[in-house]
């Protein structure tokens, strides 16, 4: 038997305005879609903003329902619009921004499993990484540099080939 050790570094800000400009405005734009997500439910509302590699910004948030499984979360609202109206345009980074109605979010929110799938779709299919940017409503931001390090392990086309 061998034993193997999975890890991953992930940067650590203090604050939004530590950011780059370029992650600062994207994270600003996750901010506001954050705000106009439809969360009635839950009271919990994410924002997802998408950089694409022409510049494009393109926006999405949570979207419940009252049959739960038929809602969708704010990653996956943004990279499907994405990827549905820039087929052949590759992403450079995603921001999420998430509140709760209820009480002030410090820590940052990662991605569900559902989405960290999601885009790593899109991060196999570009064979480029794609950075990730994850805050609460405040305080502290972290920066992975690529989907596939907070997805150990994961499951794409590779294993669907002979």
């Amino acid at each position: 038997m061998k034993k193997r050790t999975v890890s991953f570094k992930i940067l650590v800000y203090n604050s939004i305005e530590e950011l780059s400009s370029i992650d600062n405005n994207l994270m600003l734009a996750a901010i506001e879609a954050r705000e106009n997500a439809y969360a009635p439910y839950s009271d919990f509302k994410v924002g997802a903003a998408v950089l694409l590699e022409n510049g494009k910004i393109v926006l999405g948030n949570n979207q419940e329902n009252a049959a739960y499984p038929s809602g969708l979360c704010a990653e996956r609202v943004a990279i499907f619009y994405a990827g549905a109206n820039f087929p052949n345009v590759k992403i450079q980074s995603i921001a999420i921004s998430a509140s709760s109605i209820n009480y002030i979010l410090e820590t940052p929110v990662a991605p569900c499993g559902s989405c960290r799938q999601s885009m790593l779709e899109y991060e196999t299919k570009q064979n480029q990484p794609i950075s990730l940017l994850m805050m609460g409503k405040k305080g502290e931001v972290l920066k992975c540099n690529s989907i596939s390090e907070i997805l150990p392990l994961a499951f794409d086309s590779s294993y669907l080939t002979s």
